[in-house]
């Protein structure tokens, strides 16, 4: 991973800015390789998820998934009181095929709450708007836009519920190494080659202290990721809620399992035409960069913020608790044959199984301001309480 040949145009650009300013941090780099303006991997034309793409998520598997998720956020309109004015904020939006499942479902299936639902689309690529209020022009009269840095800088107050569905995993990380002279940081540096790290002192005390916090002790020669930007995040949606609900589903751990010395060198993953590697320096924005994330600090950054975390545990637990089951059933009897019957059960197999299936590597935590003790679909029977 020390070294690659730039092969981007985008590998040039950094690689130039590295050699006229100095080293870079891997948090900076991955920055960049996701998004800079126009060139990084999620600010660049092209499809990114689905088969034509390079990965998928659990709402390109089936509508199911949008449509279960969206009988848990009829339950936080209930137990906020059912208000005259409700908001659904999606942080990391996309194309829109989540909204347009979830706002179909809402539409059909609880008119009393999309009567007074806004769904607002928080999206860091602006180009993407015009290609979501096409998707989703049937709800048209529902819709709000707002950049991250509104959601940031404190300017939304409402409330609702934000929602998230793999946002932190694509968030730029630090990475770390401990050495026999201690704690190191991952730089990006260049020479002749292409790129090189460097192991030097940390850029910031914030990830010492972010490691003693969750009681980590890394064993020589472990790297790991440190996240400083989803707690932020966090704090954000916290503060943007005057009442209401944080939804997020992503892959990771809490961070006693995510740290263990298993985890040498760490998670980082890229992902390319549905194939992964362990190198960020090649292809440099034509390849997603992910890393698992550390569900403990987004339950502690919660917590400071006036977040309740009153629901943690795994993918498939949330969807058997919100009705997974009933849903399979009545997609089955609807069925207007059986290789459509048997498309509707594959896909549901692999949102729910663990092994190959997304069921326990994606984990769903739901945090609570101002709602005391609110029963959740989620928790019924197959329910998971902290």
């Amino acid at each position: 991973m020390a070294e690659a040949a730039a092969t981007t145009k985008l590998a040039e650009i950094i690689l130039k800015r590295i050699r006229s300013r100095g080293d870079i941090t891997f948090a900076s780099f991955m920055e960049s390789a996701l998004y800079e303006p126009d060139l990084g991997y999620y600010t660049s034309p092209g499809r990114k998820v689905g088969a034509e793409g390079d990965f998928y998520t659990s709402m390109n598997v089936h509508s199911a998934f949008g449509r279960l998720i969206s009988r848990e956020i009829g339950r936080f309109w209930e137990l906020l009181g059912s208000p005259d004015s409700f908001t659904v904020a999606e942080a990391g939006a996309g194309g829109g095929q989540l909204a347009q499942d979830i706002l179909d479902a809402i539409a059909e299936e609880n008119p009393a709450c999309y009567a007074h639902l806004t769904y607002r689309l928080i999206e860091k690529e602006p180009s993407l708007q015009q290609a979501q209020a096409a998707r989703l022009e049937r709800h048209a009269g529902h819709l709000a836009w707002s950049s991250p840095q509104e959601l940031a800088g404190g300017a939304l107050k409402f409330t609702g519920c934000v929602i998230s569905n793999e946002l932190f995993d694509a968030m730029p990380v630090h990475l770390v190494e401990m050495t026999d002279e201690g704690l190191r940081e991952v730089f990006v540096s260049a020479d002749a080659n292409g790129f090189r790290e460097r192991l030097l002192a940390p850029s910031t005390p914030e990830l010492e202290a972010y490691l003693r916090k969750f009681d980590v002790r890394l064993m020589p020669g472990q790297r790991a990721e440190i996240n400083l930007a989803a707690p932020a995040w966090i704090a954000s949606a916290a503060a943007t809620l005057e009442r209401g609900f944080v939804l997020t589903i992503d892959y990771g751990y809490l961070s006693e399992e995510l740290y263990t010395p298993q985890r040498r060198n760490g998670t980082l993953l890229c992902y390319h035409k549905h194939s992964t590697n362990e190198d960020p320096y090649q292809l440099v924005g034509e390849q997603d960069i992910t890393t698992h994330i550390n569900f403990s600090s987004l339950i502690e950054a919660g917590n400071d913020g006036g977040l309740a975390a009153v629901w943690y545990g795994e993918q498939y637990r949330f969807l058997m608790g919100v009705g997974l089951i009933e849903e399979l059933m009545k997609l089955v009897a609807q069925a207007k044959d059986e290789q459509e019957s048997l498309k509707h059960r594959l896909a549901i197999k692999k949102l729910m199984l663990p092994e190959g299936g997304m069921g326990d590597t994606f984990k769903v935590l739901i945090q609570a301001k101002g709602v005391e003790n609110p029963q959740l679909l989620c928790m019924r029977k197959w329910g998971m309480g902290l």
